[in-house]
């Protein structure tokens, strides 16, 4: 391998290295969050975690953007540097003359005198008593008191000329020293977006401060308004963006100003104190981000984990109909997940119910549908073979009657089919239980029978009015079971007899009672007599009726929350004499 085919190996890695930094940050954070959603975290879990993280990313952000601590310390900052330039300056006026028993006066004004004046403290004509600052007597004093403190302190005589700089004790004629600033290199990443934060969080409605260095110090307005005998201060920022107080208060000896000394605080001292307060902010972000992650897991996991498992066995019941699956059990739960397991385990037995009601429904339809036409086969099968004009006629007869029946089975079977979706469809209303047996009656009634049987019906307490006798449900099928059981009556009733129906008022009820004078109900076929395709009237043979029409009866009532049953009426002190049957039907009332 050549020279440089090896320098290329060994190059190759740290380009690789160089291209994996170069990758945007978006990118990265995108493969964070995808492998976020690696973990298995649910949609539910995420929306939880994030929600709360954001919340209190917002608290954090507004508290670091919006807190007042900076202000407060910038503001006692330049209360200590107005104290603190005060006492330096008390202390420079002190030490400041060069000689204590010298007056500097203009020596124009002395020429101007006549003969005989003399120039008295006084006199108009003398321009002023001078008190020069003495750079050497000033500079020790002003390092023990400035060196302590971190502060930069520069005096500037009554011309703005600048006489001492703490920094680097600057005396006229001496050499100006100053710091080299630190070697430029290139920022990472994470510098980069702090000193993005850095830049968004710091004020920007300061001015800029300038270095005039050696330059007079008037360019400093501050400066100026201290040389008219009043301190003065002012707030900036350099162009890092670091916060720089300056405060200016003059030297006085006799009331008479004789320089400026001009406090400054060093670039970044009070951005330093405000960063170390932030990152103790982002110190407590960052536990209660852990400590709220680790509560939106927990929360999440007794939220998104319970129905994850409710959706998995509500796939189950759908996939595995060909044998019950279970729906999980939270109802021990007292919270909304626990109403939801309770309402899908309801849900699911209620389906799997009307499957199994389905199933024997169809196996006693294909039961029922069987008698007649193996009936009309064998009636078919056997008119070939008939002889006589009897043997045909009594076939013709059998296929007549089977005809009819497998009318009237498939009539009520369609009747059975269609009940439960009409129930759903249609909106329950207030019914007026009254009104409608009285239009019921007066139909059969009005209807001839054979047998003569009438219907008689009474009222328990019509005083309590029409209201007392609401009920919320359907009008036509109420109708249907008021008939159902007016006709199963009048059919087990003697001939001119009477069938009574009563109606009465309970405390939350509303109760229908029919009552015939037939011979009862046999006590083992009680609970029989609501199956479907059930029928006990031998005395009419077979085949007369369908036995679907107190089955039909219990399922409309069922579904309007209501109760049917069956009992026999007796003679008073004997029990053993049966009077006739009882079909009570009890309905909730609408007004309880």
């Amino acid at each position: 391998m050549s020279v440089e085919a090896e320098r290329a190996d060994d190059i190759a890695p740290s380009d690789a290295d160089d291209e994996a930094r170069r990758q945007p940050l978006g990118e990265r954070v995108r493969g964070a969050f995808g492998a976020l959603r690696t973990l298995g975290f649910s949609s539910l879990t995420r929306r939880i975690v994030v929600l709360n993280l954001v919340g209190l990313v917002v608290l954090v952000s507004g508290i670091l953007f919006l807190n007042q601590f900076r202000a407060g310390l910038i503001d006692a900052r330049v209360q200590s540097l107005l104290i603190q330039g005060e006492i330096i300056a008390g202390a420079i006026a002190s030490s400041a003359t060069v000689e204590t028993n010298q007056l500097y006066v203009d020596p124009n004004k002395l020429l101007e005198l006549q003969l005989g004046q003399t120039a008295a403290p006084g006199d108009d004509q003398l321009q002023s008593l001078e008190f020069p600052i003495n750079p050497e007597r000033v500079a020790p004093v002003l390092r023990r008191l400035v060196t302590p403190t971190r502060t930069r302190a520069r005096i500037y005589d009554r011309d703005g000329e600048l006489l001492l700089d703490s920094r680097s004790l600057y005396a006229r004629g001496d050499i100006l020293r100053f710091d080299l600033p630190p070697p430029h290199r290139e920022l990472g990443v994470l510098e980069r977006v702090g000193k993005t934060l850095k830049s968004y969080l710091r004020r920007t409605d300061l001015p800029l401060y300038p270095e005039l260095g050696a330059a007079n110090g008037r360019g400093y307005p501050e400066v100026s308004k201290a040389m008219a005998g009043s301190p003065e201060s002012i707030v900036r920022v350099n162009d890092v963006g670091e916060i720089i107080v300056s405060v200016a208060v003059p030297i006085q000896r006799f009331r008479a100003v004789t320089g400026v000394l001009l406090l400054s605080t060093q670039g970044g001292d009070i951005d330093a104190i405000v960063s170390a307060e932030r990152l103790a902010i982002m110190r407590v972000f960052l536990v209660a981000a852990v400590v709220m992650l680790v509560l939106s897991l927990l929360l999440a996991s007794t939220i998104a984990g319970p129905v994850r498992k409710l959706a998995d066995g509500a796939e189950r019941v759908r996939h595995r109909m060909s044998h019950r699956a279970e729906i999980p059990d939270f109802t021990s739960r007292t919270d909304e997940i626990g109403h939801l397991s309770g309402a899908l385990r309801d849900m699911t037995n209620a389906l799997y119910a009307r499957i199994e009601g389905i199933e024997r429904f169809a196996a006693d339809v294909a039961h029922e549908l069987k008698n007649p036409l193996t009936s009309l086969r064998s009636a078919v099968e056997t008119m070939p073979l008939a002889k006589s004009d009897e043997s045909r006629a009594r076939l013709l007869g059998v296929i007549e009657h089977d005809v009819r029946r497998l009318d009237r089975l498939i009539s009520d079977i369609s009747d059975a089919s269609r009940l439960d979706a009409e129930l759903q469809r249609q909106d329950a209303e207030p019914v007026d239980i009254v009104k409608l047996l009285t239009t019921v009656i007066d139909m059969q009634n009005g209807a001839p029978r054979s047998n003569g049987v009438t219907i008689n019906l009474s009222i328990a307490d019509a005083a309590q009015g029409n209201d007392a006798y609401l009920v919320i449900g359907h009008d036509s099928r109420l109708a249907q079971v008021v008939t159902n059981l007016i006709d199963n009556a009048r059919s087990f009733s003697p001939a001119g007899s009477i069938v009574k129906v009563t109606c009465r008022r309970t405390k939350k009820f509303v109760d229908i009672m029919v009552d015939d004078t037939g011979p009862g109900i046999r006590p083992d076929a009680m609970e029989k007599i609501f199956e479907r395709f059930y029928t006990d009237r031998p005395e009419q043979g077979f085949g007369q009726n369908s036995g679907l029409g107190l089955s039909i009866s219990k399922q409309i009532v069922d579904a309007h929350n209501g109760r049917i049953s069956a009992e026999n009426r007796t003679r008073d002190g004997d029990p053993e004499v049966v009077k006739g049957a009882r079909f009570t039907v009890r309905l909730p009332a609408a007004l309880a």
